[in-house]
């Protein structure tokens, strides 16, 4: 798949996404400085969640309205969602400033009327967040753009994402393995699921990230995975709805690094000789002469020893050297060579 013309599959870097969300603070400006801040970072591109507290859900305090325990325990959907979304007016300045970077912006939409705005900004790709996974309809709209998808699977049994896939039909889709904990603890990341993914569906896959730290991005770039999503904050310490899990600029960065290093890493199979490793043999250990060795004198473990540098006879061959006669005088220092040797007694032959 590509998105804004950048290929995204095997054989590319991970395609690598800053996700804003609420990290905001319900300040423009602060998102705007998000977008710079991820471009300058190494993101492939910035994302953002596109709904509001009405259309996401109602405000109620009933049963199962509230939540109960982490990091938003205690507070309603509506109230959590007034807090984190982002402005629908917010959204073309944003756009402008991403492309003005030359940062890919794209966006994950709730309802029809976000996939709506999201068209008019020419969104490139759009992403369906985990929980709406189930929401078919709202699958198959964004389908109906034509524009590539990304599916978080996080909560997802594999019956549903095969019917999200189905939903989606013929545009090009890429399914994250993600957990839908915040903060994930690595131990129920499964990252294993990444391969297994790509090839159950047969679709580019990667990791929408709820760790804290690098070291689960980056083993999942090990594991295959192709495109890589963390939340993404100027500074934890200002707070923000997803602040918890985000990684700030810098760590964003050593992720990028990271991640990229450790796919190049990955190459190929190959027991050959490597470019950095040119003239290295000259180095390994080799047969030498280290005692100076009369003509017709024996070789023996006291003038014939397997030392560096590697221009003598292999190693190997000691067993086969040790109590042949020398051809000629030999000085210490000389790598030994067949020809320095006279035939064993028995075979009238050397070698």
């Amino acid at each position: 798949m590509s998105i804004a013309g950048r290929p995204v599959g095997r054989g590319h870097p991970p395609y690598l996404i800053a996700e804003m969300s609420g990290n905001h603070n319900g300040d423009l400006g602060r998102a705007l400085a998000l977008v710079e801040a991820a471009k300058e970072a190494g993101a492939d591109a910035v994302k953002l969640q596109t709904y509001t507290a009405d259309t996401i859900t109602i405000a109620h305090d009933g049963p199962g309205f509230r939540l109960e325990g982490g990091l938003w325990g205690g507070r309603t959907l509506h109230d959590l969602y007034r807090e984190a979304h982002t402005p629908w007016e917010w959204h073309a300045p944003l756009f402008e400033r991403a492309r003005t970077l030359g940062l890919t912006i794209f966006s994950s939409p709730f309802d029809e009327t976000a996939v709506e705005l999201l068209e008019d900004l020419d969104a490139p790709a759009f992403k369906i967040a985990s929980f709406e996974l189930v929401d078919l309809p709202l699958v198959r709209r964004a389908a109906r753009s034509g524009k590539p998808l990304i599916i978080s699977t996080g909560l997802a049994t594999l019956g549903e994402i095969g019917e999200a896939v189905v939903a989606a039909g013929d545009v090009p889709l890429a399914l994250l393995h993600c957990v839908s904990g915040y903060p994930t603890p690595p131990e129920d990341c499964n990252l294993r699921t990444i391969p297994h993914l790509a090839e159950a569906f047969g679709v580019t896959a990667g990791l929408s990230d709820h760790s804290q730290g690098i070291a689960v991005p980056v083993a999942a770039a090990v594991m295959g995975a192709t495109v890589i999503e963390k939340h993404f904050t100027l500074s934890r310490s200002d707070g923000g709805v997803d602040s918890a899990f985000s990684l700030e600029p810098a760590e964003f960065k050593a992720m990028a690094d990271a991640v990229r290093t450790a796919t190049a890493a990955m190459g190929r199979v190959d027991y050959g000789v490597k470019p950095s490793e040119a003239g290295g043999r000259d180095y390994r250990r080799s047969l030498y002469v280290v005692a100076d060795v009369g003509a017709g004198e024996p070789l023996t473990a006291a003038n014939v020893r397997s030392i560096r540098p590697g221009f003598g006879m292999a190693p190997r061959h000691l067993p086969d050297v040790l109590g042949r006669r020398a051809v000629r005088s030999l000085r210490r220092g000389e790598p030994l060579s067949w020809d320095m040797l006279a035939p064993p007694p028995e075979e009238g032959r050397h070698g």
